[in-house]
């Protein structure tokens, strides 16, 4: 075996513990590492392993989360920051990992998409940074309207929207200042989806009961209210005809976090029909496979009403 010459060990090892095992070309070099070192070093059964051009992992196995968002901003060269799906994971929101890190990039970045990073060249810098190492992160707004920007399913994005505003992680006039400051296109569904967010509606299976009413000609119900009895919480139901004492109910496991949440579904459906109000569940694979069907038993329901129950007030969602 050729003699390979010395390097900088010691800043090699810091590197690397700083960067969760990823290094560059560029900083290898700089640490007195020559080409052939490096060569010797990502060798196929060497201790480093090439995951985007001029970037390396020292070990093997998968990459986690925090290595892909390492090794793309390294990638990017001068990187703005990371934003979409990758930078949602990051500020702990539920979603899907996505196959792509999205890495901001100035729009005379002369880099290519390589492998799972996609460069997204901009001129609209984000209002926060968020600082996690070497790595930079859009806020959660501008990660949600750029992830929105991606997706063509309209459900994943009302689940984005609704799930966001709903934990507090963002609120909606901030995505719509994101939406009206950025790129026009690709953002109609987002604007949908903020519209029906804004109305009360807190899922993609809402959304569709929404859909539905709207497509049966039905009366505009209430999305989201308070309901109370003598001051008291009754409770709250996914859609609300106050002058008819109809409530209607989207029900699902998957929904639900969790057993627990199921029995107070269960327990609120008493709560209201015990005051006499007239509760219809509809499953989310029901909403979409017999919508026609649902909108006329909403409208029979309607019909058979015997008009609004006076000990019930009603407040509207905020």
């Amino acid at each position: 075996m050729p003699k390979l010459s010395p390097f900088d060990k010691t800043l090699l090892e810091q590197t690397l513990r700083k960067q969760q095992g990823i290094v560059s070309r560029r900083q290898a070099t700089a640490c007195a590492m020559t080409p052939k070192a490096i060569s010797h070093r990502i060798r196929p059964d060497g201790p480093w392993q090439t995951v985007l051009p001029g970037i390396y992992v020292n070990g093997g196995g998968r990459l986690t989360d925090a290595q892909r968002a390492v090794a793309a901003f390294l990638y990017a060269g001068r990187a703005i920051a990371i934003t979409g799906s990758a930078a949602l994971s990051w500020h702990a929101m539920p979603v899907k990992r996505g196959d792509f890190v999205d890495v901001l990039v100035p729009l005379h970045n002369k880099r290519c998409d390589a492998g799972f990073v996609r460069l997204r060249r901009t001129t609209i810098m984000p209002g926060v940074f968020y600082r996690d190492g070497v790595v930079s992160y859009v806020p959660v707004d501008r990660a949600i309207a750029d992830a929105a920007r991606r997706l063509t399913d309209m459900s994943e994005i009302r689940d984005l929207v609704a799930l966001s505003v709903q934990r507090g992680e963002v609120e909606i006039w901030q995505l719509q200042r994101e939406v009206e400051a950025g790129q026009v296109a690709g953002t109609a569904r987002l604007r949908v989806a903020l519209a029906e967010v804004a109305e009360g509606v807190r899922s993609s299976a809402e959304a569709d009961l929404r859909s539905i009413i709207k497509q049966s000609r039905l009366p505009t119900p209430m999305y989201n209210p308070r309901l109370l009895i003598d001051k008291e919480f009754l409770a709250m139901p996914d859609a609300w005809w106050p002058e008819a004492g109809v409530a209607a109910e989207v029900d699902s496991r998957a929904w639900h976090l969790s057993p627990r949440d199921w029995e107070r579904t269960l327990a609120r459906h008493d709560r209201m029909t015990a005051h006499g109000i007239l509760v219809l569940h509809f499953p989310p694979r029901r909403l979409r496979q017999a919508p026609r069907e649902v909108g006329r038993e909403i409208g029979a329901a309607l019909a058979a009403s015997k008009g609004p129950i006076p000990s019930i007030v009603t407040i509207p969602a905020t």
